[in-house]
């Protein structure tokens, strides 16, 4: 009984430590630009949006995939592929101080992030990220 106690403590403070180098990771002056994912024009579904998270997530409840905006993700600081599907990023723009929670459903190759594109706009209140085709930002993993 004590074995197992001792096991169960173990796997479950693994698990904390592995949550808490996640979440609090951060990185800043990050180049976002944006992407058409529009999730709800499709229901949130990762398979008709063909996001790389779609083979982990896509089965995730509505609920769930709806909760926060959408972004790939291909930052400087976190993880990366799989190991990044479904965790949450709290953005905020540079320039105007307005924040975003979004949720990594994809991978990109500009070096940052790809918001969706209502989430761009939301972070975007004095325009000029749209002017410039990208927005300079900050983020921080946080749980969602």
């Amino acid at each position: 009984m004590v074995s197992t106690q001792r096991t169960l403590s173990l796997l479950v403070l693994c698990f904390l430590v592995g949550t808490m180098l996640v979440n609090g990771q951060s990185a800043n002056n990050v180049r976002a630009t944006y992407h058409l994912y529009n999730p709800q024009n499709i229901n949130w579904n990762y398979n008709t949006a063909s996001v790389y998270c779609a083979t982990w997530d896509a089965n995730q409840p509505l609920s769930w995939r709806q909760k926060y905006g959408w972004t790939a993700f291909c930052g400087p600081q976190g993880p990366h592929g799989r190991d990044s599907c479904g965790k949450c990023l709290r953005v905020t723009s540079t320039a105007t101080g307005a924040q975003a929670t979004v949720r990594i459903v994809d991978q990109c190759a500009n070096g940052g992030l790809d918001l969706d594109v209502n989430v761009f706009n939301q972070i975007d209140t004095n325009g000029q990220g749209y002017q410039q085709g990208h927005l300079t930002v900050n983020y921080v993993f946080v749980n969602c």
